[in-house]
């Protein structure tokens, strides 16, 4: 992997440690969500380090102060169908008032390029930060084609949120979106002759849904 100033590779031992449990093949379906969930959050906390702030003043029992809050409605989290779902939640953890929209693309069999099925953005979502959420970043194609989508619909302020990496996808991304900030848990090996990321966690859709 290319060093890249737009990406974030977080090192932590909890992520870490919930990484290996779900990689492993023995991992329940309900277990693997909580997980993804989990991670999510984690990740969360360092994407939203620079988020925009204004100032508002609050009431305490004791005084009034000022203090700094996110604003209302400047927040959306895209995940890109169907995996993307199983991050959501995560960051409602730390941020439920983000709004969601969605957007569908899956890999044609033929030419391993991507295409968009569905998109659902929620009003306003140009003037919002944006973060696009998918587990894992493979060749990349995916993630672009779905920046791509956004930016032809107005947005600007673009984050992407994965879990698994490969240098492939980072690389693709970074060079092809270098006004978009990039955060993943962690990053592979490579990728194998069908684009899956080595060693990885299979097909991270079906793992959350049971359909493996």
């Amino acid at each position: 992997m290319k060093k890249h100033n737009n990406v974030t590779v977080l090192d932590h031992p909890l992520i870490c440690h919930k990484i290996a449990i779900l990689r492993d093949e023995k991992t329940s379906t309900k277990q693997f969500r909580e997980l993804v969930e989990e991670i999510t959050t984690l990740v969360t906390y360092e994407a939203f380090k620079d988020v925009p702030t204004q100032e508002v003043e609050v009431k305490t029992p004791l005084v009034t102060c000022k203090q700094r809050m996110i604003p209302e409605n400047s927040i959306a989290v895209v995940p890109v169908l169907r995996a993307g779902l199983g991050m959501v939640a995560g960051v409602h953890t730390l941020f439920p008032t983000a709004k969601v929209g969605h957007i569908g693309m899956y890999r044609d069999e033929e030419t391993l390029q991507p295409r968009e099925y569905y998109c659902k953005l929620p009003d306003g979502i140009e003037n919002m930060r944006v973060i696009v959420l998918d587990p894992m970043l493979a060749t990349g194609g995916s993630a672009c084609a779905a920046i791509e989508q956004l930016k032809a619909r107005g947005c600007r302020d673009i984050h992407q949120m994965s879990i698994i990496a490969a240098p492939e996808g980072i690389d693709k991304l970074a060079e092809a979106h270098p006004d978009v900030k990039i955060f993943v848990a962690v990053v592979d090996e490579k990728l194998n002759e069908n684009g899956y990321i080595l060693p990885g966690l299979g097909d991270a859709g079906d793992r959350l849904f049971g359909t493996k």
